[in-house]
């Protein structure tokens, strides 16, 4: 797929699949759930999922929730006050999404994760193959950060980044920032009245970075600086990006109908961007498949067990395996999801052996199409 024109309205209209950043501040005033608010952003989800686009949402707003209830009103809790917070906001942010996604007939997941999850192969390819499912089976994932054990992000305020790095876990083509600004200035528009709106950013350059200040709330924990770092990651992974004022009603409709924004241009496409990724890992073993799994293969197929008839090496699920050919021509690598051992056991089983060879359930695929490069 060619990369997106990333403007308002092409941008957001023209993607397959968008992840949509929220944070604190727009869903919880004064501890509580701007229930409104809310429920136009869940309207424009639904109108967007009816022309078939595929929607995650990437929320903040467990550990506001939960202060609102706990009565903590310390201005920078100490950290086990916001683990706790965290703890009971959670269930009330993921209720408060499933009540209001539930009239347009549309079922909510909670999806908890953390940086690390999406850093840690084999942790990646779980949470990408539960998205991708979710997705397949018509649901919106709602992801939140684990907040009651990522002692890192409460400190740090890495939601726009993980926003990011679910952007591209899940290969999305448009990452959109639901921010308190409306985007990017050259300056601190609040304190220097020549700062300039930029529309378009092509790349993120040192003069760019140059240009962001800190966080712009209390309860906001990051600032222009993660929602920098997240346009890097996203843009290179071939997802364009854009931040926008998420206060005002129907935010997302706002945003497709031209709302100022800052859009960063995506640097190629998804997919694209996702083999160039796998392609440059160090296989750390080797899987032999039969002429019929390379005609499959070809043809865009998945690597199933019953096409592999000999599996070398040592390697752990996620890692990185060759795939070779009958006659051991190397056909190209993908990231496989048994380990060494696993995989000879089930090697020229079918899928629906998995569980009797193994003894529990695994997936169907010992290396998936979108996982693989030829």
């Amino acid at each position: 797929m060619a990369a997106l024109n990333p403007r308002s309205a092409a941008g957001l209209s023209g993607a397959r699949r968008l992840v949509v950043k929220i944070g604190s501040a727009l869903l919880v005033e004064g501890g509580q759930l701007r229930e409104g608010w809310l429920a136009t952003l869940t309207q424009d989800v639904a109108g967007l999922r009816a022309r078939g686009m595929d929607v995650v949402l990437v929320s903040s707003g467990s550990i506001a929730l939960g202060r609102g209830v706990l009565g903590i009103d310390d201005p920078d809790p100490a950290l086990e006050r916001s683990q706790a917070a965290a703890a009971v906001g959670q269930i009330r942010l993921a209720g408060a999404y499933q009540a209001a996604l539930a009239p347009h007939g549309i079922t909510a997941a909670q999806v908890l994760v953390t940086l690390e999850d999406t850093e840690d192969r084999r942790r990646y390819l779980n949470t990408r193959a539960t998205l991708e499912t979710l997705l397949g089976l018509g649901a919106v994932p709602i992801v939140n950060e684990n907040d009651t054990v990522a002692t890192d992000e409460i400190r740090y305020g890495d939601n726009d980044r993980l926003g990011a790095q679910v952007a591209v876990t899940v290969g999305a083509d448009v990452l959109v920032l639901l921010s308190d600004v409306d985007g990017l200035y050259t300056a601190n528009p609040q304190t220097d009245p020549g700062a300039r709106h930029l529309a378009e950013v092509a790349r993120v350059t040192s003069e760019v970075e140059a240009m962001a200040g800190g966080a712009a709330s209390r309860l906001s924990r990051g600032g222009m600086v993660t929602k920098l770092m997240a346009a890097k990651t996203a843009t290179a992974a071939g997802c364009a990006m854009a931040i926008t004022l998420g206060s005002r009603m129907h935010p997302l409709r706002a945003l497709e109908e031209g709302a100022r924004a800052t859009w960063f241009t995506a640097q190629g496409d998804p997919q694209a961007a996702r083999k160039r990724w796998i392609a440059g890992m160090k296989e750390r073993g080797r899987l032999r498949i039969d002429a019929g799994a390379v005609v499959a293969l070809r043809a865009g197929r998945s690597l199933l067990p019953a096409g592999v008839v000999a599996v070398t090496g040592r390697f752990g699920r996620g890692d990185p395996v060759g795939i070779e050919g009958p006659d051991g021509t190397r056909l190209g690598l993908g990231l496989v999801r048994y380990t060494a051992e696993e995989a000879a056991a089930i090697a020229g089983r079918r899928s629906g052996d998995i569980a009797s060879v193994l003894g529990y359930p695994g997936r169907a695929a010992l290396i998936h199409r979108d996982d693989m490069v030829l």
